[in-house]
């Protein structure tokens, strides 16, 4: 049982890092930057920053998902997955999902050349949509992890 604490802890933690640093580029860095004037001044600081940022929190997925995997398979707790109560379950898994193919796939393939194409064509509206996208995710991330933290204490739907 000691090695499912550990795996507890590194998966908390690994959550911290990655979600509070999508809370970080959404509420304080995105902000920031559209107000610089510089248009070559926003994307050369967000795609700087970002990059810094994607390493950390491709580690962070990493861990997250191999000790959530292996929780899962400790306790045998497959059967979440057919219960609508733990909800929370489906939550992180999807989000860990969604945000290891932005991180690992879509990012590095594909979304770095649009942000690069776009945001010389109308830099105003590339944030934008870039801001609400993170947004999104940060609100689905943050409902996810309040359904989790109240789900592992006994509150279930």
């Amino acid at each position: 049982m000691e090695y499912f604490v550990i795996a507890r802890v590194v998966h908390v933690l690994a959550v911290v890092i990655w979600i509070g640093g999508v809370a970080m580029v959404t509420m304080v860095l995105i902000p920031a930057i559209k107000r610089f004037k510089s248009n070559d001044e926003k994307s050369d600081i967000f795609t700087r920053i970002e990059s810094k940022f994607s390493t950390v929190a491709k580690h962070a997925t990493l861990l997250t998902g191999i000790s959530g995997f292996y929780m899962l398979y400790v306790m045998n707790a497959w059967d979440r997955y057919l219960d609508i109560r733990y909800w929370w379950v489906h939550g992180m898994t999807l989000l860990w999902l969604i945000f290891t193919l932005i991180l690992f796939v879509l990012e590095p393939l594909v979304l770095h050349k649009i942000f690069q194409k776009y945001v010389k064509i109308d830099t105003v509206r590339t944030f934008k949509i870039m801001h609400t996208a993170h947004w999104i995710l940060l609100i689905l991330s943050l409902i996810t992890m309040a359904g989790a933290v109240a789900g592992a204490h006994g509150w279930l739907i």
